[in-house]
């Protein structure tokens, strides 16, 4: 098992998927790399909030989210910028109850807010994140 927060060592995609222990983790990113054609990058952040090794998945050098694994689950991270702001509220009345109380309570700073969504299982939720993923996509 790896350590998560031990910047001496990158592991790999298989070996995140292994510490998460939720075989939705790996579909997830399949499902990003499948659909965007893009790399997933694995990065050690130092951030104090979120220290450790993190996934980032960008096209054509824009973020499309960050995930950050735990253990049994993981929390994707995606930005509601000012571009995608309109679309997201056009479809938020749509989207699970859960994820309007995370977009509401969530602070907005410089135009954007960062949504930080947990995500265990194939339900709602996911195909929620997968809708914000291609709203960011697209802007």
């Amino acid at each position: 098992m790896i350590d998560i927060k031990d910047r001496n060592y990158c592991p790999t995609l298989d070996e995140i998927g292994a510490y998460v222990q939720n075989p939705v983790f790996l579909k997830f990113c399949s499902e990003i790399i499948e659909t965007y054609k893009c790399t997933p990058k694995i990065e050690y952040s130092c951030c104090s909030m979120e220290p450790g090794w993190n996934i980032k998945f960008k096209k054509s050098g824009k973020s499309l989210c960050t995930i950050y694994p735990r253990e049994s689950y993981f929390t994707a991270m995606i930005v509601v910028g000012k571009k995608e702001k309109n679309a997201v509220l056009a479809i938020l009345p749509e989207c699970a109850e859960r994820l309007q109380e995370i977009y509401d309570q969530t602070h907005e700073g410089n135009g954007q807010k960062w949504l930080m969504i947990d995500l265990e299982d194939l339900d709602s939720i996911y195909r929620d994140v997968l809708r914000l993923i291609k709203i960011r996509s697209t802007r």
